[in-house]
Parts: structure tokens; sequence; C-alpha cells
């Protein structure tokens, strides 16, 4: 008999935001060790795509994350431009930075949402599903899709910008900076919430880079890495705008990262579309690209996306692997829980911003 035993959190559970398995073992009610599983949903989306022209896998690229569809796109699209050899035009990568930031935004306010959900308030949720919508609006003008956008294309973007978008964006975007601060006030004034997220799941900047996390939860460890601003693409060198950080390295420090970088998105939207360039937003692509690998990685909401294509000279990609910022994400988690209650699993892991889309593909 032993004081220790080993349960299974999944592989369907509300907190789990995806199909996966999380084992935890505990003594009493303290994780002295996790293990997470994934497998559960894997669909061979790098297999697939080999059997594809390169146009084909555009609107593939969207499915592997629902939160972040434009994201995917986007990165298919530039690293697929890189092997071509080609450049998109100046005035479709500031519609491409608006339109991710946009995006940025959307998959912020999924996550809230489902955080929202999984520490107990159902108002949470159903405020950040209405300010989503705000933004789905938006894009859904843009590409017409509400949530799969297939709006890059390689070369540029499938359409310019409809008639008086910028002032429709920009009155969302007033919108919005208000009902974001009601959104703060409902989580940083909640008693319950700040019980169950300050000094929950604490990690330095040192461990989270040695794990090798990114993105909102290594920068809500102290740590300033944005390839927004260390290896910019697009216009992002041309944009204004602060790469959000905080010390604590807990929960509540990465829900502030993404609340900051909602703020931030909004500056980045509205100077892309006020200083977009006039003239075309595609440029020709050649059938075939040459022989060749290339790797492209971008700021994901979730942290670094990466990509890596190799081509064998057909019309179709020899090798597309992917680097999913939650895989790597979640194969980190274990750290953050241990020595913590298993009441705090749903806070740390909700907080991770998890998408089994693109970890299990």
């Amino acid at each position: 008999m032993t004081d220790e035993m080993w349960i299974n959190m999944g592989p369907q559970h509300p907190f789990n935001h995806g199909l996966w398995n999380l084992r935890v073992k505990l003594k009493g009610e303290t994780i002295t060790a996790a293990e997470p599983i994934i497998g559960y949903l894997h669909r061979g989306w790098e297999k697939m795509v080999e059997n594809r022209a390169y146009p084909q896998i555009v609107p593939l690229a969207d499915r592997l994350c629902y939160g972040s569809s434009l994201s995917w796109n986007h990165l298919y699209c530039l690293t697929a431009e890189r092997l071509f050899g080609v450049e998109a035009p100046d005035r479709a990568k500031y519609i491409r930075v608006a339109a991710l930031e946009m995006q940025r935004i959307t998959s912020h306010l999924t996550w809230l949402m489902a955080v929202g959900t999984d520490l107990g308030s159902y108002t949470i949720m159903t405020w950040s599903i209405r300010e989503r919508e705000l933004f789905l609006d938006l894009l859904c003008k843009l590409s017409g899709a509400r949530m799969t956008y297939n709006y890059c294309r390689i070369g540029g973007v499938r359409n310019d910008l409809p008639e008086n978008y910028e002032r429709d964006v920009n009155r969302t975007l007033d919108e919005f900076d208000r009902r974001l601060r009601d959104l703060e006030a409902l989580m940083d004034e909640n008693e319950p919430f700040l019980m169950r997220t300050l000094g929950i799941g604490k990690m330095d900047g040192r461990t989270a880079m040695n794990l090798g996390l990114t993105g909102p939860i290594l920068r809500a460890s102290g740590v300033d890495m944005d390839l927004r601003k260390l290896d910019p693409y697009e216009a992002y060198a041309d944009m204004k705008f602060e790469v959000c950080t905080h010390t604590d390295g807990d929960v509540y420090a990465r829900y502030r990262v993404r609340m900051d970088e909602m703020r931030e998105s909004m500056k980045i939207i509205r100077q892309a579309l006020a200083e977009a360039p006039a003239g075309p937003v595609r440029v020709k692509v050649p059938r075939c690209p040459p022989k060749g690998n290339v790797v492209c990685r971008v700021e994901d909401p979730r942290g670094e996306s990466l990509m890596y294509m190799v081509s064998d000279g057909t019309e179709r990609p020899y090798r597309l692997k992917v680097r999913s910022p939650n895989f790597v994400n979640l194969s980190a988690s274990p750290p953050m829980l241990v020595g913590f209650k298993i009441s705090d699993v749903p806070a740390i892991m909700g907080v991770m911003d998890m998408c089994i889309g693109e970890t299990d593909r």
C-alpha cells in the first residue's frame, strides 16, 4: 500500500481544451509528478500535405488551430514564398499585419473565455465571447469566413481591403478599448480569481528558456523575447509597439501578459491600416519552386511557430515539418504542476492556451 497514486485527467476533461490526457501523481492533494500524453487526435497533417500541390495546402494550414487559423495560414504562405523566391507586395504586408493582430486578439479572447469556465466564472466566458464577435465580424468582412479564414495566398493576400474597412476597424477598436477595461476589472477585482492565480504555477525565466518555452508564457517569466521585434517579418519592423513582459512567472502573470498584448495589438492594427501604401496585393508565383529547403518562424499568439519546407522541384513539397509552440509548452508543463494542488491544475493548464489540433497534428 502506498500513499501516492496516479490519476488521469482526461483524455476528455473540461480543462483540457482538446483531446489529450494529463496523468498526475498525487500525495494527498499535492502533485508529486505529472505526465502529459497526446496521440488521441493525431491527423497526419504533415504526411497529408506531401500529396497536395502548394496552393492546395493553403486552406489546410488554417485547420492546424481554429483559434489562430490566420496565423498558420500566414506562416505557410510566408514559408512557401521564401521557397519560391518571391515576395508579397508592400500593401499585402501591411494588410497581413493588421489581420494577424486582429487574429491575435480573437485568439486571446478565446483563451480568456476558456479560462473563465476553467475557474468557474460564467460571466468571464460570456463577456469574452461578446467582445470576440466584434473582431470575428471584421475578419469575416475581410475574408468571407468566421473561423478558418483562408485569406493569405502565396505571393500576397486574396483580396484588398473592403470599402470603409479602416473606418470600421477603428470604430471597433475604440469600443473594444472600453470593454477591455471592464474585462480586466471583472478579474483583477475578483478575490477568488486572484486566489487561484497569484503565486500558482511559478516558473523563473532561466527554467522557462531551458525548457524551450516561447510566447506569453516565456514573457510572463521576465524574458523579453518576441519575434516581431527580434526577427521582424512582413511590416513589423515599421510598427511601434512594446513587448509585454511580467516578472512573477505565475498564472496571474501569464494572464496579464495576454491582456497587455491585446492593447499593443490594437496599436499595431491602427498603424498598419493608416500606413498601408497603395498598390497591388498579390504577385504571380511559378507553378514549381526550385530544389532546396527553407525555415520560417513567426510569433503566433501561443509562441514561436515554425515551418521547415523541403522542395524536390516538383509541384508538391517533399517534406513540410511543423514546430508547434503548444507542443513544447505542453511538454514543459510538469515543472509548473509539481508541488501544487490538484485544484490548481485547471488554472495552470488553462492559462497555457492549449490547442491540440496543432499540437497533435
